[in-house]
């Protein structure tokens, strides 16, 4: 299959580079000159603009930083200069309202398009072991599906157009405020006289136990490896993490949800990222505490 990747960063370079492992043939595009470069490393062609990239493709595959590059990108580079028959995928992580806003033009033009967030991170994007949280119709989903699965382990049908969004957001709304009730934790854990190892074993297999702590332990040296054990660089940066918070909260807002764990959450990560920690691993917030 022909696809066109636009977006080359941090998680679309490696995702780009399993879709060429699984034998597709990937057309690249980036702003950046480094990143187009990783790309032809791994087998992409790199194309010089995106309308380029998308002539004759039978799939388009983004990975772009917010909503407002998402709808420009498709609504005049996109729509209009891909084949009709081209699938749209967009993984890029944004807002509901703008991830439906394309979708809806995307299909006015007759094009079928799906919203496909992922979960795991550059490990996981490296790996092609990403999640994908997919919302469109069955017959987008299902022609999305194989591609989806040749760059992750899981790919889900959240349900109709938007639905991947509205999946991501809440699902990292769960995370980012666990995480900082497992850093709490174990901070408090620490200042009462535990060993931090014997209280991961205990709390690992009672009811405290959960992704941040027994995947993604914020202690360097307990659990598996994760970046606390390389001083909070790499894995989920912590501005990522914010963004994140900001748009589950702009969506609660949107439907009247009461979230106040998950605003506290956003709250917090806003003073760490402010303090100058939006490049560190989420995970990081123990240092705070």
């Amino acid at each position: 299959m022909k696809i066109a990747f636009i977006g080359l960063g941090n998680m679309g370079g490696g995702m780009a580079a399993n879709l060429v492992k699984a034998g597709h043939e990937v057309r690249a595009f980036d702003l950046s000159a480094e990143a187009t470069s990783r790309a032809q490393g791994n087998g992409c062609s790199v194309i010089l603009t995106v309308r380029e990239a998308v002539q004759g493709v039978d799939a388009v595959v983004s990975m772009l930083p917010n909503g407002a590059i998402v709808e420009s990108v498709y609504t005049t580079d996109v729509i209009g200069h891909a084949f009709t028959t081209a699938l749209l995928l967009d993984c890029s992580t944004i807002d509901v309202a703008t991830a439906r806003k394309v979708e809806d033009a995307a299909r006015a033009a007759g094009y079928e398009m799906v919203d496909a967030p992922v979960s795991g991170g550059i490990a996981a994007a490296n790996d092609g072991t990403l999640t994908f949280m997919v919302g469109g119709s069955d017959a987008a989903f299902a022609k999305a599906e194989p591609i989806l699965a040749a760059m992750g382990k899981a790919v889900i049908h959240a349900g109709d157009s938007g639905a991947g969004q509205a999946a991501k957001i809440c699902n990292n709304m769960i995370l980012g405020a666990t995480m900082i009730a497992t850093c709490e934790a174990f901070a408090m854990a620490q200042k009462l006289g535990l060993n931090l190892q014997t209280f991961y074993d205990i709390s690992s297999k009672a009811s405290g136990q959960s992704w941040s702590m027994t995947s993604y332990c914020p202690v360097p040296g307990v659990g598996p490896q994760s970046p606390a054990d390389n001083d909070y660089q790499g894995g989920f940066a912590a501005a990522l993490m914010l963004k994140d918070l900001k748009l589950a909260m702009e969506a609660a807002a949107s439907v009247g949800a009461k979230t106040p764990m998950g605003q506290r959450a956003e709250e917090l990560y806003a003073a760490f990222t402010a303090a100058g920690s939006g490049g560190s691993d989420f995970s990081g917030i123990i240092k705070t505490l």
